[in-house]
């Protein structure tokens, strides 16, 4: 195996991130939800992007059912598997904010350690952490999939919330309980918030 450091080199190219987000009107950022399974994160995050696309922000959604299709499809539920999804989920969005794009990524991405690293990995106005804290009794009573079930009875193991942990954000710019609201409020205040 070749040594990355050693062989690959950074290649350096005239338009520049600064140059993307004037031509796009805004600055590229990263809206990063996180929470327990069927919290309401990706409902949120489709309604956000809806906003955001008709007030003419360039937009895209990274979400976590939909990402393991294809990126990480090779990867399990293990904490090292769940570590090596967040790496790439992170380093594709730093891609897309490099391109000027306002990235809404819709994760359980349950440990501290990773969120932080994520965090690192941009400028200060550029990663807005959002922790949907839906308490766990609420998000089993909306699991349409069946999945909180199936942890329960041992068919599913590795299970956010059930045998595997998730570790409440500290850092995080918004704590949004959606036990008592809509989905669609919440983005709604969420994009009232953001400047770009």
């Amino acid at each position: 195996m070749l040594n990355n450091e050693v062989n690959v080199n950074e290649q350096i190219f005239s338009v520049k991130k600064s140059d993307r987000n004037k031509l796009n009107g805004h600055k590229g950022k990263v809206l990063w939800l996180t929470g327990l399974s069927g919290s309401g994160k990706s409902t949120i995050a489709n309604f956000l992007e809806q906003i955001l696309h008709k007030r003419g922000i360039k937009t895209y959604i990274l979400d976590g059912d939909n990402v393991r299709h294809g990126l990480c499809k090779d990867l399990d539920f293990t904490k090292a598997g769940r570590i090596e999804n967040m790496r790439r989920i992170t380093e594709v969005a730093k891609l897309m904010v490099d391109a000027g794009i306002v990235v809404i990524t819709a994760f359980i991405s349950p440990f501290t350690n990773e969120r932080q690293i994520a965090r690192n990995n941009f400028q200060d106005d550029e990663f807005i952490e959002i922790y949907i804290s839906t308490p766990l009794e609420i998000a089993e009573k909306r699991d349409k999939k069946g999945l909180y079930k199936r942890a329960r009875c041992g068919e599913l193991r590795n299970f956010t919330g059930i045998d595997s942990p998730y570790e409440v954000p500290v850092k995080a710019e918004y704590t949004i309980d959606t036990s008592n609201q809509t989905s669609q409020k919440v983005a709604i205040e969420l994009a009232n918030n953001f400047k770009f």
